[in-house]
C-alpha cells in the first residue's frame, strides 16, 4: 500500500480528524509545562525533585504546605490563625468571589501559612506565602496573619522565619493593603528590640509592597538561587524608563553582588543552613538546657560506647578549657629585625591571610555577604562561627594568595560598602550579644573615584563612631600591614593584638616619604622614621600584645600561632564576660582617651 498516494488525496481536515481520534490520550495531571524553559515535564518527577525542574534546574512554585514539610520536623508545626474573614474595602465587584474560589482550589484560606514548628531542635515561627492564591499578593488577612505571627513570636520569645513569594499589594483591596506595610514592619520592630532573630527567605517572586517591608528586613536574608526581588517589577521598570534591562537584573545572583543579601541557597540545602543559623542564635538559656541535657544523656552511656560524634558535640559544648599560661612579650626581640625588614615580612605573599585565621581558629562558619545598600565587598569577609562552642562574629579584611585572588579581593584594600558590611555585623552581634573579633591587614582603605563616590571618609568614621560605643567585647588582632584609617576602622576595640612581624601605621612607608621628602625611595627611612613596628606600637600603648612569629611564618608553621591566640582569645573573652555592656564601652573609651 502506498501510504504517500492516500496522503496526497486525503483531505487536510481528515486527516486532523483521524490523527485526533488515534493520538494517545494522556492522563490528566500527569505532565505539566515548566513556567523556566516551556518543556513538558512528569508532575510527580518535579515533585519529587523538590518542585525544580529536572530538565532546566528552574525554581518553580512550591506549595506552602509542602515547603513546611520540607523544612520542620515531622508533626511539629502548629498552625496558627486559620479562618479570618477577608474584607472588600472598595467594594471590588467579583472579589469576593474569586477569594472564595481560590480556597477551594488551593486549599489554602489566604496567600500565607503562619503557625510554629520545629526545625532540628530548634523552635521558630514559620511562616510562608503561596504564590497561588493571587499571585501571594498583600492585603488585609495576608497582613494581619503576619502581624499576629510576630507578636506571638515576641511574646513566647521565638525566631521568625518567613518565605515570601508575591506580586506585591493587592490591588483589589487598596490603602488597606499599602496599610498591612507598615503594621509588619512595626510589628518586626518591636521582635527585633525584643532581641529576637528574624531570618527572610526570597523566592521567586518578590516584588512591590512585600519587598518594600517585611521581606528586607531580616536580620539575615536568604534568597533561592535565579529568584525575581525587586520593588518595581522589570516590565513597569521597562515601561517607565523605555530601556531593555539587563540580563539577569533584579535576580538573586544581582542582588548578592549588589550587597542586598547574605546568601543564596539552595533549596535541598535550606533545611540545613536554617538549622544552623538557628543553632548560632541559641539563648544562653537554651543553650545551657541544650549542654544538661546532653550531659545527662551523657551519663546514661558507657565511655566506650560513646560514638565520635557524641564526643565532639560534648566538646564543642563544655566550658572554656583550663587557661595555660601565654608567651610574655620579649622586648629583647625588637633588636632583631629592622623596620623596614618587618614591613617587607608583613607583605610576604606566604604569609598566613584572613581566611586561613579563620580556617584554624573557629568552627562552623557561616558567612554573610553585603552592606544591604550597594555592594558586597570581597576585600573584607565576615559572618558568625563557634570559638569552643560559643557563637563569634569574625570579620577579616582579606588579601587574595595568588594574582586571580588577589584581583578580586582588591588587594585588601576596602571600598565604603566593605566598612558597611563589617559595621552591619557588628551591630547585629551586639544585638545578639556576640563577641567581635576582627582579623587586621590591609594596606589602607582603596583611595579611587568609585570610593569617594560612595563616601569612603564617612564609612571609615561611622565604623570609629558606632564601634566606640557597641556593647559587646571588640578585639581586633593585626596579622599583617594596618595601614592608616582603613586599618583603624576595624580597630577600635577594648584591646589590639598585633604579630611580631605585622605593622599598623598612619600611612605607608612610600606614601610617608612621598609625602614629607617628597622621595617615595626613602621609604626604608621613614619605616624606622614612623614607629611603625610590634614593639614601637607596644612601648607607646597603641597595642596590647606582641604574637610571637616562628622565623618563617608560613601556613606551614602557623599551628603554633594558633594555638598561642587560641588561648588568648580564650582569656579575653573570660576577662570580658565578666563586664556589663556600660563597664565595656567606659573602659573602651578610657583606652584612647589617655592615647
Amino acid at each position: 500500500m502506498d501510504l504517500n498516494n492516500i496522503f496526497k488525496k486525503t483531505p487536510i481536515r481528515k486527516l486532523q480528524n483521524y490523527e485526533s481520534e488515534n493520538k494517545p490520550e494522556v492522563p490528566q495531571g500527569l505532565l505539566k509545562k515548566c513556567n523556566k524553559c516551556g518543556k513538558g515535564i512528569f508532575t510527580e518527577e518535579y515533585k519529587r525533585n523538590l518542585y525544580i525542574c529536572p530538565k532546566c534546574g528552574g525554581y518553580l512554585r512550591m506549595p506552602a504546605q509542602k515547603r513546611i514539610a520540607n523544612l520542620v520536623e515531622k508533626g511539629s508545626y502548629e498552625e496558627w490563625d486559620t479562618g479570618l474573614q477577608n474584607t472588600n474595602p472598595l467594594r471590588m465587584k467579583g472579589y469576593p468571589d474569586k477569594v472564595n474560589m481560590l480556597k477551594e482550589k488551593t486549599g489554602l484560606d489566604e496567600a500565607v501559612v503562619t503557625g510554629k514548628g520545629r526545625i532540628g531542635d530548634n523552635e521558630a515561627v514559620i511562616m510562608v506565602m503561596d504564590g497561588r492564591f493571587l499571585t501571594a499578593s498583600m492585603g488585609y488577612v495576608v497582613g494581619e496573619k503576619i502581624t499576629r505571627a510576630v507578636e506571638r513570636a515576641t511574646k513566647e520569645k521565638l525566631p521568625v522565619i518567613i518565605f515570601t513569594c508575591s506580586g506585591g499589594a493587592r490591588m483589589q483591596e487598596g490603602m488597606t493593603s499599602l496599610m498591612q506595610m507598615a503594621k509588619t514592619s512595626a510589628a518586626l520592630k518591636r521582635h527585633s528590640e525584643a532581641g529576637l532573630l528574624y531570618i527572610s527567605v526570597l523566592t521567586d517572586p518578590t516584588t512591590g509592597g512585600v519587598t518594600a517591608s517585611f521581606a528586607t528586613l531580616g536580620d539575615i536574608i536568604l534568597a533561592e538561587p535565579k529568584a525575581l526581588i525587586g520593588f518595581a517589577g522589570p516590565r513597569v521598570i521597562e515601561q517607565t524608563i523605555h530601556q531593555k534591562l539587563p540580563k539577569g537584573f533584579q535576580k538573586s545572583e544581582f542582588l548578592l553582588e549588589h550587597g542586598f543579601i547574605d546568601q543564596i541557597v539552595e533549596r535541598k540545602d535550606m533545611k540545613d543552613v536554617l538549622c544552623h543559623i538557628l543553632d548560632l542564635h541559641k539563648t544562653p538559656e537554651a543553650r545551657k538546657a541544650a549542654k544538661e541535657e546532653q550531659k545527662a544523656a551523657s551519663d546514661d552511656l558507657a565511655t566506650e560506647q560513646m560514638t565520635e560524634a557524641v564526643v565532639d558535640h560534648l566538646d564543642s559544648l563544655v566550658d572554656f578549657a583550663p587557661e595555660k599560661p601565654c608567651k610574655k612579650v620579649n622586648l629583647d626581640r625588637a633588636k632583631e629585625k629592622t623596620a623596614w625588614e618587618r614591613v617587607v615580612l608583613s607583605r610576604e605573599i606566604k604569609r598566613p591571610v584572613g581566611e586561613d585565621y579563620i580556617r584554624g581558629l573557629f568552627d562552623g562558619f557561616i558567612e554573610f555577604h553585603g552592606d544591604r545598600y550597594y555592594g558586597d565587598d570581597h576585600a573584607i569577609c565576615g559572618g558568625i562561627a563557634y570559638f569552643h562552642g560559643k557563637p563569634v562574629t569574625v570579620i577579616a579584611q582579606m588579601k587574595g594568595k595568588n594574582t586571580q585572588e588577589s584581583v578580586d579581593r582588591n588587594f585588601g584594600m576596602p571600598m565604603p560598602e566593605g566598612y558597611r558590611k563589617a559595621l552591619r555585623l557588628m551591630k547585629q552581634a551586639e544585638k545578639f550579644h556576640r563577641p567581635i573579633i576582627c582579623f587586621v591587614d590591609t594596606p589602607g582603605a582603596f583611595c579611587g573615584m568609585e570610593a569617594e563616590e560612595r563616601c569612603q571618609g564617612e564609612a571609615i568614621a561611622s565604623n570609629l563612631y558606632e564601634m566606640s560605643a557597641l556593647k559587646t567585647p571588640i578585639l581586633s588582632i593585626l596579622i599583617g600591614e594596618g595601614g592608616s584609617g582603613g586599618a583603624l576602622a576595624m580597630a577600635v576595640a577594648d584591646e589590639v593584638w598585633i604579630l611580631e612581624n605585622s605593622i599598623y601605621s598612619i600611612l605607608s612607608p612610600e606614601g610617608f616619604a612621598s609625602i614629607l621628602w617628597k622621595d617615595a625611595s626613602l621609604a626604608q627611612k621613614a619605616a624606622k622614621a614612623m614607629k611603625l613596628t610590634s614593639y614601637d606600637l607596644y612601648k607607646a600603648g597603641f597595642v596590647e600584645t606582641i604574637i610571637q612569629e616562628p622565623e618563617s611564618y608560613t601556613l606551614e608553621t602557623m599551628l603554633e600561632i594558633c594555638e598561642d591566640l587560641d588561648e588568648r582569645i580564650k582569656r579575653f573573652l573570660k576577662d570580658k564576660k565578666k563586664m556589663s555592656g556600660e563597664e565595656l564601652i567606659e573602659a573602651r573609651y578610657a583606652r584612647f582617651r589617655k592615647m
